[in-house]
Protein backbone atom coordinates (compact mmCIF):
# COMPACT_ATOMS: atom_id res chain seq x y z
CA UNK A 1 0.00 0.00 0.00
CA UNK A 2 1.27 3.31 -0.94
CA UNK A 3 2.30 6.26 1.52
CA UNK A 4 -0.79 7.91 2.29
CA UNK A 5 0.92 11.16 2.50
CA UNK A 6 1.81 10.54 -1.48
CA UNK A 7 -1.46 9.55 -2.26
CA UNK A 8 -2.84 12.47 -0.68
CA UNK A 9 -0.13 14.97 -3.06
CA UNK A 10 -1.60 13.30 -6.11
CA UNK A 11 -4.93 14.11 -5.47
CA UNK A 12 -3.55 17.79 -4.86
CA UNK A 13 -1.69 17.76 -8.26
CA UNK A 14 -5.00 16.63 -9.95
CA UNK A 15 -6.98 19.59 -8.04
CA UNK A 16 -3.97 22.42 -8.93
CA UNK A 17 -4.37 20.99 -12.64
CA UNK A 18 -8.25 21.03 -12.76
CA UNK A 19 -7.42 24.91 -11.40
CA UNK A 20 -4.95 25.64 -13.81
CA UNK A 21 -7.16 24.31 -16.85
CA UNK A 22 -10.35 26.31 -16.00
CA UNK A 23 -8.24 29.64 -16.06
CA UNK A 24 -6.33 28.89 -18.77
CA UNK A 25 -10.21 28.39 -20.95
CA UNK A 26 -9.62 32.38 -20.96
CA UNK A 27 -6.62 32.27 -22.59
CA UNK A 28 -6.05 31.66 -26.83
CA UNK A 29 -2.73 32.99 -27.06
CA UNK A 30 0.32 33.15 -24.95
CA UNK A 31 0.01 37.44 -25.34
CA UNK A 32 -3.08 37.31 -23.74
CA UNK A 33 -1.56 37.14 -20.39
CA UNK A 34 0.70 39.72 -20.67
CA UNK A 35 -1.76 42.36 -22.80
CA UNK A 36 -4.45 42.83 -19.79
CA UNK A 37 -4.92 43.37 -16.28
CA UNK A 38 -6.99 40.29 -15.89
CA UNK A 39 -4.23 38.25 -18.13
CA UNK A 40 -1.53 39.11 -16.15
CA UNK A 41 -3.68 38.00 -12.60
CA UNK A 42 -4.35 34.69 -14.76
CA UNK A 43 -0.99 34.66 -15.32
CA UNK A 44 0.16 34.93 -11.52
CA UNK A 45 -2.81 32.55 -10.61
CA UNK A 46 -1.63 29.78 -13.10
CA UNK A 47 2.02 30.17 -12.08
CA UNK A 48 1.06 29.80 -8.26
CA UNK A 49 -0.42 26.35 -9.01
CA UNK A 50 2.71 25.21 -11.60
CA UNK A 51 4.43 25.97 -8.51
CA UNK A 52 2.10 23.70 -6.32
CA UNK A 53 2.75 20.94 -8.26
CA UNK A 54 6.49 21.49 -8.76
CA UNK A 55 7.04 21.18 -4.98
CA UNK A 56 4.06 18.74 -4.76
CA UNK A 57 6.49 16.53 -7.18
CA UNK A 58 9.20 17.32 -4.87
CA UNK A 59 8.20 15.74 -2.03
CA UNK A 60 6.29 12.75 -3.26
CA UNK A 61 10.00 12.19 -5.07
CA UNK A 62 11.55 12.51 -1.39
CA UNK A 63 9.12 9.80 -0.11
CA UNK A 64 8.89 7.53 -2.98
CA UNK A 65 11.79 8.16 -5.57
CA UNK A 66 11.06 5.08 -7.58
CA UNK A 67 7.14 6.24 -8.27
CA UNK A 68 8.11 8.33 -10.91
CA UNK A 69 10.75 5.78 -12.65
CA UNK A 70 7.61 4.14 -14.36
CA UNK A 71 6.38 7.45 -16.20
CA UNK A 72 9.38 8.41 -18.18
CA UNK A 73 7.55 10.68 -20.67
CA UNK A 74 6.70 13.00 -18.17
CA UNK A 75 9.72 15.44 -17.45
CA UNK A 76 9.74 15.47 -13.68
CA UNK A 77 12.76 17.08 -13.07
CA UNK A 78 11.89 20.25 -15.22
CA UNK A 79 8.75 20.57 -13.62
CA UNK A 80 10.57 20.32 -10.08
CA UNK A 81 13.21 23.38 -11.73
CA UNK A 82 10.13 25.54 -12.83
CA UNK A 83 8.84 25.37 -9.30
CA UNK A 84 12.27 27.11 -8.37
CA UNK A 85 12.15 29.13 -11.01
CA UNK A 86 8.74 30.61 -9.97
CA UNK A 87 9.65 30.57 -6.50
CA UNK A 88 13.10 32.22 -6.67
CA UNK A 89 13.07 33.98 -9.72
CA UNK A 90 9.49 34.64 -10.61
CA UNK A 91 10.74 38.11 -13.27
CA UNK A 92 12.41 35.53 -15.37
CA UNK A 93 8.74 33.53 -16.13
CA UNK A 94 7.89 33.28 -19.49
CA UNK A 95 4.69 33.70 -20.45
CA UNK A 96 5.08 31.83 -23.73
CA UNK A 97 6.61 29.14 -21.95
CA UNK A 98 3.60 29.14 -19.61
CA UNK A 99 1.16 29.02 -21.96
CA UNK A 100 2.79 26.15 -23.64
CA UNK A 101 3.46 24.38 -20.01
CA UNK A 102 -0.64 25.05 -20.21
CA UNK A 103 -1.52 23.98 -23.72
CA UNK A 104 0.84 20.98 -24.34
CA UNK A 105 2.49 19.25 -20.93
CA UNK A 106 -0.21 19.90 -18.33
CA UNK A 107 -2.90 17.43 -20.47
CA UNK A 108 -0.07 14.83 -20.17
CA UNK A 109 1.09 15.56 -16.85
CA UNK A 110 -2.72 14.95 -15.83
CA UNK A 111 -3.11 11.72 -17.22
CA UNK A 112 0.01 10.39 -15.95
CA UNK A 113 -0.96 11.30 -12.30
CA UNK A 114 -4.57 9.89 -13.20
CA UNK A 115 -2.92 6.70 -14.35
CA UNK A 116 -0.75 6.60 -10.70
CA UNK A 117 -3.87 6.87 -8.75
CA UNK A 118 -5.76 4.28 -10.47
CA UNK A 119 -3.10 1.91 -10.41
CA UNK A 120 -2.96 2.74 -6.66
CA UNK A 121 -6.88 1.92 -6.86
CA UNK A 122 -6.72 -1.13 -8.25
CA UNK A 123 -3.53 -2.12 -5.93
CA UNK A 124 -5.32 -1.46 -2.86
CA UNK A 125 -9.11 -3.17 -3.95
CA UNK A 126 -6.48 -5.81 -4.38
CA UNK A 127 -5.03 -5.97 -1.69
CA UNK A 128 -8.63 -5.97 0.44
CA UNK A 129 -9.96 -9.17 -1.55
Amino acid sequence: MRNPIVSDNLKIIVESIDLIEDRFLKINLADEFVTSPEGVLLLDAISMRLQVIGETVKKIDKIEPSLFEMYQDVEWRKIMRLRDIISHHYEMVDHEIIFDICETHLPRLKLAIQNIIRKENQSNSGNSA
